[in-house]
């Protein structure tokens, strides 16, 4: 499955497992459809990279990746060499296609 090439949404949140903190990292694309989710125990480049990389080998490269401007994301697609790929801002107000909530702006 290559259809899921033009923008993805990549976020991160907390979840607990028996007891400690773990990590989901989920894609989803323009259309709302998750793409891909990975969990790790760390928060940083590497498990940033990781998952990137897993993502892009299932679907290949998006045209425009939209994220939580966290800085992990950022370090792991330089590293990549996304140039064309380049992290754009969530905070525009925008929905999110995977779970409906609004952006941070408001009108």
């Amino acid at each position: 499955m290559r259809s899921s090439r033009w923008r993805w949404h990549l976020d991160e949140m907390f979840a607990k497992i028996n007891g400690q903190t773990h990590y989901l990292w989920r894609a989803v694309d323009h259309e709302g459809e998750v793409l891909e989710s990975y969990v790790t125990k760390t928060r940083d480049k590497k498990a940033a990279l990781k998952f990137l990389k897993k993502a892009m080998r299932k679907h290949g490269r998006a045209e425009e990746i939209v994220t939580d401007q966290l800085r992990s994301y950022g370090a792991a697609l330089k590293q990549i060499g996304a140039g064309a790929a380049a992290p754009a801002n969530d905070r525009d107000g925008v929905e999110h296609p995977a779970d409906g909530r609004a952006g941070m702006a408001s009108s």
